[in-house]
């Protein structure tokens, strides 16, 4: 039979009375009286006829339409003009069918109402019932157990952790670091902020003082954080994500419906979902990043364009800006981005050439310095003064000779505090005191060794000196001790030098032999030379050139070296001492070890700390300058 067109009444239109256009308009109005609009909606993602439904293609909306009411049984093709008359039949028909399942569905619906009416109360009760037992929700025996199991976990407290408590919480109370500070500060506090990478050693106080610096910089009204700016810190060793994009709890990341399931109101309509990250919940505050040299490097990369863009853009395949069913606020993020504009502050352990060179050139930047043993000891004093209890005296100078961290020597003064506790069961927290015998124990008990002694009673050595290195930003000394014995053969000396210390400490015992035969008039080939840096260390560099020239010297003149001296430079094939670097953390590592007089390159006196007053430093440009401060 051939089938009518219809309006919303159910009255037969006559086809050929009406244009194409004008008819599929009649059918879609017919669909949406018939077929809700979530239906349509979900049919129309389904299907991919969000670009046909809209069209202005009369055959391409007509394909929509099909698809729509014959739910996906129809026709696989855009019509042409030839067939166009057939699938308006074959589309009426769906239509049809689905008006007298309407009409069938509505009758049913009108005898369930009538029958629920004659017999409400009872049957009311009987679907209530029914439903509750049908009903069993998302918890059961044990999740209920594990949530208790939860609660009562938690409700377990323990006290706050020692570095807690005696974390500083105001600028005096960072020891040593005045000029990081005062840097850093001018930094942050200003109407136009820097991005800032702080570097130094471990346990100098660079994550506290960023934190101290944001609430002083909240008091000034010129600056741009407000009361509610965030300090958001994670630490660049654990912070991973997946190239797919799948998670980047850094920048954020785009939850997709079907690889990690967004939320199920989500889901079941296709919609993705973007999570945002660390750098929008720092919008408007501080993000830290410690140890951001070894964040992974494309992961750097990223953080840079963020930097640039003040923004983070999310973008996935599953996302449809014409779908009504999208929330505003995914709408918003996939559009115009998470908001991320933030002060990047990252600390790090590493030299500045191993940082990104992009990171670099973005930030300003504030070296922290290392402890000296004075600082140490403030640092002690301060730790047992918040803890309430008495240190007896030479207990702060002992912890200082064992580490050079800030951090280490207030677990060794906890340590200390714990073992007396233990030991003297009768003893009062409130009167407690650290003895210096306590320490010692603690000290064996955890096989801690010495950072660094010097031998006080030894004013002058022949063929014995102090030459200086530094690692990451720690200074160390390096001993030189040198043999020179006559050769057997003239001529034939031979020159021998620690295997594991590097070649271009080697190099520096053949650049002196000129250096040596110059000043000497003595030939080194008709001596047995035997050089040894004590405890085989690994010398990085040339720096150590100087001291082993004036070294080999002393045996070769048996002329006996002062022993309160360590001397740094290059020597050249002319005697010139050449400049080294790492100056700063050198004097430093000098500063530890007791010695009164460090020896740099005049090139290099500019880097020498300033306001010394418990070390001495001198520059020379030549050998000569050299010999004349080392000798007795």
């Amino acid at each position: 039979m051939k089938t009518l067109l219809v309006n919303k009444m159910g009255e037969p239109i006559a086809k050929d009375t009406l244009p194409l256009d004008t008819q599929i308009d009649v059918l879609y109005e017919i669909m949406r009286n018939v077929i809700d609009e979530s239906s349509i909606k979900a049919k129309t993602i389904k299907f991919k006829l969000q670009k046909y439904i809209k069209s202005e293609d009369i055959y391409k909306r007509l394909y929509a339409l099909n698809k729509i009411v014959s739910n996906g049984k129809g026709i696989d093709v855009v019509p042409s003009p030839k067939n166009i008359h057939e699938v308006l039949d074959n589309t009426n028909d769906f239509l049809t069918e689905e008006i007298a399942k309407r009409y069938v569905q509505n009758k049913i619906e009108a005898e369930v109402e009538k029958n629920l009416m004659e017999k409400q109360d009872k049957y009311i009760d009987e679907v209530r019932l029914s439903i509750i037992k049908k009903q069993k929700g998302p918890e059961n025996a044990k999740t209920l157990k594990k949530y208790d199991d939860l609660e009562l976990l938690d409700s377990r407290k323990l006290t706050k952790n020692i570095q807690a408590i005696l974390r500083p919480e105001s600028f005096s109370e960072i020891v040593g670091q005045e000029r990081a500070i005062k840097s850093l500060i001018s930094k942050m506090a200003s109407p136009y902020p820097q991005h800032i990478i702080l570097y130094g050693p471990p346990g100098v106080g660079k994550t506290t003082a960023a934190r101290l610096a944001l609430e002083e910089a909240k008091k000034l009204s010129y600056t741009i954080y407000d009361k509610d700016a965030k300090f958001i810190e994670v630490d660049g060793t654990t912070l991973r994500w997946d190239p797919r994009e799948i998670t980047n709890p850094l920048l954020g990341s785009v939850h997709d419906p079907i690889y990690q399931g967004s939320k199920r109101d989500l889901a079941e309509v296709g919609i993705p979902e973007p999570k945002t990250g660390l750098v929008t919940e720092a919008h408007g505050g501080i993000l830290f990043i410690d140890e951001i040299g070894e964040l992974d490097n494309i992961l750097q990369n990223k953080l840079l364009k963020v930097l640039e863009d003040k923004r983070v853009e999310f973008s996935s395949s599953y996302y449809d800006p014409e779908d009504e069913n999208t929330p505003k606020y995914i709408k918003y993020l996939f559009d115009k981005g998470a908001p991320a504009d933030f002060v990047l502050i990252g600390a790090t352990t590493r030299e500045p050439s191993e940082i990104n060179p992009a990171l670099r050139s973005r930030c300003t930047e504030v070296y922290f310095e290392p402890l000296t043993a004075k600082d140490i000891e403030t640092i002690v004093v301060n730790a047992a003064h918040k803890l309430k209890v008495e240190v007896a005296d030479g207990v702060a100078e002992t912890i200082s000779r064992y580490t050079i961290e800030g951090r280490k020597a207030v677990n060794i003064l906890a340590d200390a505090y714990g073992y007396v506790l233990h030991n003297r069961e009768l003893v009062k927290t409130s009167k407690i005191k650290i003895e210096l015998k306590d320490l010692l124990d603690v000290i064996s008990i955890s096989r801690l060794t010495p950072y660094e002694e010097l031998d006080t009673e030894v004013k002058f050595e022949v063929g014995h000196i102090y030459g200086l290195g530094v690692s990451g930003y720690i200074g160390s000394t390096i001993e030189i001790e040198t043999s020179v014995f006559e050769a057997k053969e003239k001529g034939k000396g031979q020159v021998r030098f620690n295997d594991t210390a590097g070649s271009m400490a080697k190099d520096s015992v053949f650049n002196a032999a000129s250096v040596i035969r110059k000043t000497t008039n003595k030939d080194i080939k008709d001596y047995d030379i035997h050089v040894n840096i004590v405890g085989g260390g690994k010398i990085d560099g040339p720096s150590a050139g100087a001291a082993i020239t004036v070294c080999i010297i002393s045996s070769l003149l048996d002329k006996p070296l002062r022993q309160d001296i360590a001397v740094t430079g290059e020597i050249s094939l002319r005697g010139i001492i050449k400049p080294v670097g790492g100056i700063f953390e050198k004097i430093y590592g000098a500063r530890r070890k007791g010695i009164k007089l460090v020896i740099v390159p005049k090139e290099n006196e500019k880097e020498v700390p300033i306001d010394l007053v418990d070390i001495e430093t001198k520059a020379i440009s030549t050998i000569e300058e050299l010999m004349k401060l080392v000798f007795a």
